[in-house]
């Protein structure tokens, strides 16, 4: 099979794809072949190196709709399923920027049934994010919250989720953004001024900055793991490093079918134009997310 792995860190132009195995699940696993895969920005950090030295092979994706074709033993799932999964952590020799993915069935959920692959592929990882992260504020309805970067996958699911759970949510983005951001469910709008939220969810890595905004002895959780700023005035600070779990994940696929969630595809490209994707990426300005289609 076909799989898009990077050998060497570097540009766009260090991503290849190769001819590998087709791997095969055991115990409690199920083969998934892919329909679509989502490009990620923690993509491009494994490219570059960000998560270690080189090694023999690193594999891209953690987003992944298709099909399952085989399973192991005990493994739930029914061969032609339709599914989406999350295949967590950014090293792996394998990713699901392939033609085929084996991953633990608990990470596995159904497939949307309003929407096709290439929109249902870019649920996992950012819709579990935002929820992950929404669960770490421990909001109740009463409550604010300023969802930064709400205009990006993270913050854009972040705000339709906060709304849907009935919180009042003020969205921080670009000007341009506005009517997006209402549209996704935010009760009010901001550019970067004022303060005194009960929480942030900091979907834009502002860190200390979107750390001011939160009132004394309020909640900050950022999406960047490690990466969270220091305490101040009792605020509550954390960071979500998002997992699999495919129980969650249906839950999620159940708010796209009941039209809670929303989706936005920037540009899809075949799994050979793996390095013309990352290009594109990496020129900025991408609004939804870019996916590879085998």
């Amino acid at each position: 099979m076909r799989a898009v792995v990077v050998t060497t860190f570097g540009g766009p132009e260090a991503v290849e794809v190769v001819e590998t195995e087709v791997p095969e699940p055991g115990a409690g696993q199920v083969r998934i072949k892919v329909a679509a895969a989502a490009l990620n920005p923690v993509d491009a950090a494994v490219r570059v190196g960000v998560f270690g030295r080189a090694r023999e092979r690193f594999g891209f994706g953690w987003d992944v709709a298709g099909t399952v074709d085989a399973i192991g033993e005990g493994s739930g799932w029914r061969v032609g399923d339709e599914v989406v999964a999350l295949h967590n952590g950014p090293v792996k020799p394998l990713g699901t920027h392939a033609e085929y993915v084996v991953l633990d069935s608990d990470a596995v959920a159904k497939a949307p049934a309003s929407v096709d692959a290439v929109h249902a592929a870019t649920l996992p990882l950012n819709a579990l994010t935002a929820v992950q992260a929404l669960d770490q504020l421990e909001l109740t309805p009463d409550q604010s919250l300023l969802v930064t970067g709400a205009a990006g996958a993270v913050g854009g699911y972040a705000v339709q989720l906060a709304a849907h759970r009935g919180i009042s949510v003020t969205a921080l983005a670009r000007e341009k953004d506005e009517a997006l951001v209402r549209s996704l469910g935010a009760a009010h709008f901001t550019t970067g001024d004022g303060g005194g939220f009960d929480a942030v969810l900091d979907a834009a890595n502002l860190a200390a900055a979107a750390l001011e905004r939160v009132r004394d002895g309020g909640a900050y959780v950022g999406v960047i793991p490690q990466g969270a700023p220091a305490s101040v005035r009792g605020v509550r600070v954390g960071a979500v490093q998002v997992g699999t779990d495919g129980a969650r994940l249906a839950e999620l696929v159940r708010l796209v079918d009941d039209g809670v969630l929303t989706f936005r595809v920037a540009e899809t490209y075949r799994l050979d134009e793996a390095a013309k994707a990352h290009g594109r990426l990496a020129e900025g300005g991408v609004r939804g997310r870019i996916v590879l289609v085998p």
